[in-house]
């Protein structure tokens, strides 16, 4: 019963994470519940399943093109300066203005302390930082 139950979640989680291999959060939380399964029985692909989907939440790297137009934009005449430090993950200021990319609408990108920054322009959580 116990092979029978693990072998069905695995099946399951593939699919899912088959059919929606776009989303980073489908796929962590299908790879957790299989490695859960496998390790905690049904208990652990619940936990696997949850902690997965969590984990699956991070940010997926932008494209080589989106880095590659932010790279290589002219350099800014104002300068933007915050007290606060630019770290991926977290948002940026609201004082901060972003700029979408174009042809990418996924992204957008400022340049912040001197430094360009790729954003998630819904939530303004910072992607990546080109030096």
């Amino acid at each position: 019963m116990k092979k029978q139950l693990i072998l069905t979640t695995t099946i399951l989680a593939l699919a899912g994470g088959t059919a929606f291999a776009q989303s980073s959060t489908v796929n962590g939380a299908a790879g957790g519940a299989v490695t859960g399964a496998i390790v905690g029985g049904p208990v652990g692909a619940a936990v696997g399943g949850v902690v997965g989907a969590v984990a699956g939440t991070a940010i997926d790297p932008p494209p080589p093109t989106v880095v590659t137009y932010v790279r290589d934009l002219p350099a800014p005449t104002e300068r933007v300066v915050v007290k606060e430090k630019v770290v991926v993950g977290q948002p940026l200021p609201s004082t901060v203005v972003v700029k979408a990319v174009p042809d990418n609408p996924n992204y957008a990108y400022a340049v912040v302390n001197e430094q360009r920054v790729i954003v998630e322009p819904s939530s303004r959580k910072v992607i990546q930082v080109i030096n």
